[in-house]
């Protein structure tokens, strides 16, 4: 079997939780899938036009998190860190039933579906990946946000930035690459808020399932859950997984060299668009077996299947 061909997962893996937005419980379960049919979202709860394939043109909000809706309204919120797991493990096929609007939260990262996808395990196909590569510099600035994609030879790089006034946030920078990183570090980060946020969030009918459980919570200088924050750059390696999450609405994987500074779901999105508006911009082949180096595939997707 070969780990540059499509991969999909051995059997169902099954996550119960809450909507971090809705406030509401849900039960999701990840199914094996055909190659070539991507990643297709399904709500159980609705008999009829219940599916929504996650593209970056299906995006109708990127307000605090990623929602996609297929043309009869049907929505799936906050599909970020689970689209950002399937990424860096390499799967490229799956069906994804749940019975509410919005994906399940977990513990505000993508630790809990990196590890159940893992233990699964994966079944490999016969069919090569299929890639998109960045053929011209695109860049968007939006007041202080600024994002720029540009060719790459062998890799997704995302160098990230994010400042915040909070003395203890304040100004975090990382660069990643995402094919060739140990990213453990940044799946296992959780979104966050400053706490004096948090009643406006409430009233705007936003976070209704947020909590110390699913979210860092910053007051000031000082962080109020109980163990800390898990890595010394969690704040910004979070918009780093949320951002290879984003870009995996592309349909396949990406190679090319992101930079972006205090951006976000809305400005990636926005940087997707603008790629493809012009077919000059990408290119999208074929993976072959001697395509690329090895250093191409995540290592923690090698493990995974070792």
């Amino acid at each position: 079997m070969s780990i540059l061909k499509q991969k999909t997962i051995k059997g169902p893996i099954s996550f119960n939780g809450i909507g971090l937005h809705s406030g509401k419980k849900v039960n999701m379960t990840i199914k094996p899938s055909s190659p070539n049919s991507g990643i297709i979202f399904k709500r159980t709860d609705l008999q009829n036009n219940n599916l929504i394939i996650p593209n970056v043109f299906n995006v109708v909000s990127a307000n605090l998190c990623t929602t996609i809706s297929n043309e009869f309204g049907t929505k799936v919120s906050t599909i970020e860190h689970l689209m950002s797991a399937m990424y860096v493990l390499g799967v490229d096929n799956a069906i994804v039933e749940l019975n509410s609007e919005e994906v399940p939260i977990m513990d505000g990262s993508a630790k809990n579906f990196v590890e159940e996808i893992i233990k699964m395990g994966f079944v490999v196909s016969d069919v090569p990946l299929k890639l998109i590569k960045i053929e011209k510099t695109v860049s968007l600035k939006k007041e202080n946000k600024f994002i720029e994609i540009e060719k790459s030879n062998i890799s997704l790089d995302i160098e990230f930035e994010i400042k915040y006034n909070n003395p203890l946030i304040g100004t975090q920078k990382n660069k990643i690459s995402v094919y060739q990183d140990n990213l453990d570090i940044v799946m296992s980060s959780r979104t966050f808020c400053l706490f004096e946020d948090i009643e406006k969030l409430k009233k705007a009918g936003l976070a209704q399932g947020g909590s110390l459980d699913n979210a860092i919570v910053v007051k000031d200088d000082q962080v109020l859950n109980k163990d800390g924050l898990r890595n010394k750059l969690e704040f910004v390696n979070h918009k780093i997984l949320d951002c290879i999450g984003d870009i995996y609405l592309s349909g396949y994987k990406l190679i090319g060299s992101i930079k972006c500074s205090q951006g976000g779901h809305s400005l990636t999105n926005s940087l997707l668009r603008e790629v493809f508006k012009d077919k000059s911009n990408f290119s999208i082949f074929e993976l072959k077996e001697k395509s690329l180096p090895h250093t191409f595939i995540n290592k923690s997707a090698l493990k995974s299947i070792a």
